[in-house]
């Protein structure tokens, strides 16, 4: 399954119609446009089922400004904290980007998906049953500090100018090269099988969907990534985010932030 491909497959989950006219918002006032024109810092809780993209298209579309991008990508399936930047602060996208960050989620025991999350059809099932809690914890601790990781193949990662997602597509194979990642703390939070919950702090470039899959394979079971959601990039916390309708709506009070039920 290609990862750019996600709204369209699941448009009935994101409330996306398709070839429908963008909404169209009224004038935002111009002082209160200027000064995004110029430069905001945004932290947004990005919603299930939404792209990184969508959430900055929706807030260019309400905001009538073209400058603005997000630090750092989070998949469809994982909620979270998205730091949006506007106008000249978007010079600082590289550098909140850089910032250690910290995932809550759920990993499953027992199979493998091929994007190594629920975005594929859960595979090759194995017993699980007899995994006891102190070998969930040591294999855990086997993923603390400096390591080499595979980024997964159902990536936006590029070779030679074109996603990995996009060869994975086409059935060409992949030569994938590991990548150096810190992680500074891998907690399990919970048991409850086949399904662990856990916390991890770690630099960026970590893909939590390989480190899910390695720590199957560490448990000789296999795993995937069955939820994820981003609580803090550096100092920012997600508590103090905004959803994209709240956000919206502290702009235009009439309007329920929804624009019309789209993305637009």
């Amino acid at each position: 399954m290609a990862k750019q491909t996600y709204r369209h497959k699941h448009a009935d989950k994101i409330g996306v119609q398709q070839n429908t006219t963008i909404k169209k918002y009224p004038p935002l006032h111009p002082e209160l446009q200027q000064q995004f024109a110029e430069g905001k810092v945004l932290l947004i809780d990005k919603p299930l089922h939404w792209t990184s993209f969508d959430v900055v298209r929706k807030l260019r579309n309400a905001l009538q400004i073209k400058k603005i991008g997000h630090a750092g990508t989070l998949d469809p399936l994982a909620t979270g904290l998205l730091i949006v930047c506007t106008g000249k602060f978007t010079k600082k996208i590289n550098e909140y980007m850089a910032r250690e960050k910290v995932y809550t989620g759920h990993i499953t025991l027992g199979a493998t998906t091929p994007t190594y999350d629920l975005e594929s059809t859960p595979e090759h099932f194995k017993p699980f049953d007899a995994i006891t809690p102190q070998q969930i914890k040591e294999a855990a601790q086997q993923f603390i500090g400096s390591i080499q990781q595979y980024p997964p193949v159902f990536s936006a990662i590029k070779k030679d100018g074109v996603a990995l997602y996009e060869l994975a597509r086409r059935g060409e194979a992949v030569d994938l090269k590991p990548r150096s990642v810190s992680i500074s703390s891998f907690e399990i939070t919970g048991i409850n099988l086949p399904e662990l919950a856990f916390r991890v702090r770690c630099s960026t470039g970590t893909y939590i969907r390989s480190l899910a899959h390695d720590f199957g394979q560490a448990l000789h079971c296999g795993a995937y990534l069955s939820s994820l959601r981003r609580t803090h990039i550096g100092d920012f916390d997600v508590k103090d985010a905004s959803t994209v309708n709240d956000f919206i709506h502290s702009l235009y009070p009439a309007t329920d932030g929804s624009a019309g039920g789209n993305m637009g």
